[in-house]
C-alpha cells in the first residue's frame, strides 16, 4: 500500500484525475467552443475573433477543471443510461430524468445505489450541461422534484465526516519525514495546511508573488511574526494569518522557509515536483492529489489509529482532516477559527470540529428550566 503512495510517480497538476477520459475533455472543450461564438448574422473579423477566444477563456475559468471534469462524467453516464432505455439524452425530458434519479437511488446490476449529495450532484452536472446545449431544466418539474424529494426522505443519513488529525497527530506525522529536499517539502505541506486549515487545492496552488502564474490560486508573504498567505478560494478572496511556532521543529512558517531556501524557489508555484532522489526541485506544480496521499501515507507511518485495519485507517483520514484539525484544536474564539477556515456560517464551521463544549451555552437554563 505504501508503495503505491510513493513519489516515485509524482503527478503533475495538468495530469487528469483518476477516472477522467480524453473524450470527457474533448467533450467539454466542445461545449466551450459551442456556447461562446458570433450570432450568425455578425461578419467575423479579427478583433471579434480574439474576443471570443477571449470570452471562452473566462467560460472556461468559471468553474475549476475538477469540477469540468465531473460534469462531463455525469453527461457521459446519463447519456448512456440513456441509450441503453432506448431513447436520446436530447432534448430534456424530465420523466426521463425522474426515471435515471430513482434508478441511481434503488441501483441495478453491478452498479450500487448511490448517496444523495452524490445523486443531488448528478443532478446539477446534467443541469448545467443541458445549459451548455442552449437547454433549460427545470428542476421544479414535478417529475424531478418530488422523486428527488422522495429519495432525500428515504435515503438522507447525517454527512459522513473524515477523521480530525489533531496536534499530537501531526507531530507524530512530520516525524516520519526524511530532512532531504521531499521531507522538507512535505513537512511543509503538513504544517502550513494544518495551521491554516487549508483545503488541499489551496496549499498546492500557492505561488512565491503575485500573478507569478496564469493558474495561480494565491501567494504568500513572510514577515517576522508569521506568514500571510492571501487565497482566491471556493468562497472567494480572503487572507490567511499563520503565526510562528513556539519551536522551529514544528514551526510551518519555518518549515516553508527551509523548503524555499534548499529549494531554490524564488518564483512561481511555492510547491512544485522532487527529483526522484528528492536532491532537486522541479518546476512543475504538485497537484492536490499529492496532499490526500502524503496524508495518508504519514498516517500509516505514524501509527496513527493501528488498532483498526489499514484500510478502515486510510478511509479514516483525506485532505479535509487538516481543517477539521485546525477547528477541533484551536483554544480560541470561535469567530477567529471561522474567518481562517473562510466559513461563510459558525454552522460550517462547527461541523468541522469533532471536540468542543456543546453545552457551554445552556439554553435549557437560560429558559429557566
Amino acid at each position: 500500500m505504501l508503495s503505491a503512495m510513493s513519489e516515485n510517480h509524482e503527478k503533475s497538476s495538468s495530469e487528469p484525475p483518476i477516472g477522467s477520459s480524453s473524450s470527457e475533455d474533448n467533450e467539454r472543450d466542445h461545449l466551450d467552443g459551442e456556447a461562446l461564438s458570433l450570432p450568425s448574422f455578425v461578419a467575423g473579423s479579427g478583433t471579434l475573433d480574439q474576443l471570443v477566444d477571449t470570452a471562452r477563456d473566462y467560460a472556461r475559468a468559471a468553474a475549476s477543471d475538477n469540477t469540468l471534469k465531473a460534469y462531463a462524467k455525469d453527461w457521459a453516464h446519463f447519456a448512456r443510461w440513456c441509450r441503453m432505455k432506448g431513447t436520446e439524452p436530447l432534448p430534456p425530458s424530465p420523466e426521463m430524468i425522474g426515471l435515471y434519479l430513482a434508478n441511481l437511488a434503488f441501483g441495478s446490476g453491478p452498479s450500487p445505489a448511490l448517496s444523495v449529495s452524490t445523486i443531488d450532484r448528478r443532478l446539477s452536472g446534467l443541469a448545467w450541461n443541458y445549459a451548455q446545449r442552449g437547454f433549460t431544466l427545470d428542476r421544479k418539474n414535478r417529475h424531478i422534484a418530488t422523486v428527488l424529494a422522495g429519495i432525500k426522505r428515504k435515503h438522507a443519513r447525517p454527512p459522513v465526516q473524515k477523521e480530525a488529525i489533531l496536534a499530537d497527530d501531526i507531530l507524530l506525522m512530520v516525524a516520519t519525514l526524511a530532512f532531504d529536499l521531499r521531507g522538507l517539502r512535505d513537512r511543509a505541506i503538513l504544517l502550513l495546511g494544518y495551521a491554516g486549515g487549508l483545503r488541499r487545492s489551496e496549499i498546492v496552488s500557492l505561488d512565491v508573488h503575485k500573478d507569478d502564474t496564469a493558474d495561480s490560486g494565491g501567494w504568500i508573504e513572510i514577515f517576522d511574526k508569521g506568514a500571510l498567505l492571501t487565497l482566491n478560494a471556493k468562497t472567494g478572496w480572503r487572507e490567511v494569518e499563520i503565526g510562528r511556532g513556539s519551536k522551529e521543529q514544528t514551526c510551518p512558517v519555518h518549515a516553508l522557509e527551509q523548503w524555499l531556501y534548499f529549494a531554490k524557489i524564488d518564483f512561481g508555484p511555492v510547491f512544485v515536483g522532487t527529483s526522484r532522489d528528492g536532491k532537486r526541485a522541479s518546476e512543475t506544480r504538485l497537484n492536490d492529489k499529492h496532499v490526500a496521499r502524503l496524508i495518508k501515507r504519514t498516517i500509516l507511518e505514524a501509527g496513527i489509529r493501528s488498532e483498526l485495519p489499514e484500510k478502515e485507517r486510510l478511509a479514516l483520514f483525506s485532505g479535509h482532516s487538516l481543517r477539521a484539525g485546525l477547528a477541533s484544536s484551536a483554544e480560541v474564539d470561535e469567530r477567529f477559527v471561522q474567518k481562517q477556515l473562510g466559513h461563510a456560517s459558525a454552522e460550517m464551521t462547527r461541523r468541522y470540529q469533532r471536540r468542543r463544549d456543546r453545552f457551554r451555552v445552556n439554553l435549557t437554563k437560560a429558559a429557566g428550566l
